[in-house]
């Protein structure tokens, strides 16, 4: 069964509503009230809830950077930086969040398109 997921806000909803089709368990922060969370807390709560968090804002990069520095533990992130092609976005994190392991995940930052 693929990790579940948490998009979000910088990520197209249409990417979410692939991802759901692919029978991926999307929660994206506006629908958890999360929408105008800073950055770290969204990670914090991504954490919490056993998510991965799926995003395309670049100073996740650095929040990771930094969290890995602290022992900061953190449920995983998948960064895609803008302009990423939709579907090579959807079936790269399809094939992330079913080929690996909630401990594979736990502390990484895994860079978006995969090839």
């Amino acid at each position: 069964m693929p990790l579940a997921v948490y998009m979000d806000v910088h990520v197209p909803a249409c990417v979410s509503e692939g991802l759901r089709r692919k029978k991926i368990d999307v929660q994206t922060a506006q629908e958890d009230s999360a929408g105008r969370m800073a950055d770290d807390d969204l990670l914090t709560r991504a954490t919490a809830v056993e998510r991965v968090l799926l995003t395309q804002d670049a100073d996740f990069l650095e929040i990771a950077a930094r969290w890995q520095r602290q022992g900061i533990a953190f449920s995983g992130i998948l960064f895609a930086v803008q302009g990423t092609p939709i579907g090579r976005l959807i079936d790269d994190a399809e094939l992330c969040l079913a080929g690996m392991t909630a401990d594979e995940f736990r502390n990484r930052l895994v860079h978006l398109p995969l090839r």
